[in-house]
């Protein structure tokens, strides 16, 4: 990329204004133009307001852009990274998920040969870039002492049950709106290889799934919880170590985690809760896409795994 990155804009809704917030931050960044057609005009970026449009051809019959971000909602990524890939040479970062099905994964997987996919996209697993998240790698990378990952309990919860059927439409279900998160957390510390369980109850508010990595030359199982039935937000994951007797604690809600071997405490991390969450997630996944040299967990193959994994229909599997 050039020195300024030009970047469109592609959906002004809710999730946007993150993007929009992060991207004001960096001085190298123009935002060359927006895309949405239920707005009528773009939002305010640093002061002003960059040209808008009611589709993305016609942005890019009048823009060459180095960045198309695409904040859409899930059902409308697959087109417009199409579009994208064949209207300019500009790489593509997308809101998570990639995509909705198995169908447009394939379709995307499709033009690798001659859109340079893998190359050119890019999806926003913005929790893994969350600071906690980023201290217990560190942490991982530093001790390999501690040996492989021998389990993993993660536990999202969300007061999403209170919008009723608005939940529902808007997130479809616990498992949809949360496993993408909790997948590409896991790709943070493991090799995820196969979905092994998965049970939705609650009329899909609730769900409890399992998962089948690979840490270092052993084979563990990640257990997967999410749930909208609760009053507040509340996510946390404990990584065990099992041949070592060492626990690793993160708390996503709060920004915190610590490790500890045998009731000693090993190493503890806080947030200093100045800096919003979502800000804090989105911050560092922009200055790695931004760097050249964009982290593996915003890869395409990355993504893929982890489609694959979320719309994977699992053996059947007796009992919670």
């Amino acid at each position: 990329m050039s020195d300024l990155v030009r970047i469109g804009l592609v959906g002004v809704g809710t999730i946007a204004e993150t993007h929009l917030q992060v991207l004001a931050e960096q001085p190298w960044v123009a935002l060359e133009f927006t895309v949405d057609p239920k707005h009528t005009e773009s939002p305010v970026f640093r002061g002003t307001k960059p040209p808008h449009y009611g589709d993305l051809a016609h942005a890019l019959e009048a823009h060459q852009p180095d960045l198309i971000v695409i904040a859409t909602p899930t059902g409308t990524h697959a087109d417009l990274t199409v579009q994208a890939l064949a209207l300019s040479s500009a790489r593509v970062l997308v809101e998570k998920p990639l995509v909705h099905d198995l169908a447009s994964l394939a379709r995307l997987r499709s033009l690798d040969g001659s859109a340079d996919v893998r190359g050119r996209v890019f999806t926003a697993h913005h929790f893994a870039f969350s600071p906690e998240v980023r201290w217990a790698s560190d942490q991982l990378a530093g001790h390999s002492e501690w040996g492989p990952i021998t389990g993993i309990t993660s536990a999202f919860y969300d007061p999403y049950i209170i919008q009723g059927e608005q939940a529902f439409a808007s997130y479809i279900s616990s498992w949809m709106d949360t496993g993408v998160n909790q997948l590409s957390m896991l790709a943070r510390f493991v090799d995820l290889t196969a979905l092994t369980s998965a049970q939705q109850t609650d009329g899909g508010a609730s769900a409890w799934y399992t998962c089948e990595y690979r840490s270092r030359d052993a084979v563990g199982t990640a257990r997967l919880r999410s749930s909208w039935l609760t009053g507040s937000s509340s996510k946390e994951t404990t990584l065990v170590f099992g041949h070592s007797g060492v626990e690793v604690w993160i708390d996503h809600t709060a920004m915190t985690g610590f490790a500890a071997q045998d009731g000693r405490l090993l190493a503890a991390y806080g947030s200093d809760g100045r800096t919003p969450r979502k800000v804090a997630h989105y911050r560092p996944l922009y200055e790695s896409l931004l760097s050249g040299r964009p982290d593996p967990v915003l890869s395409f193959d990355t993504a893929t795994t982890i489609t694959e994994l979320h719309l994977a229909t699992p053996p059947p599997h007796d009992g919670v």
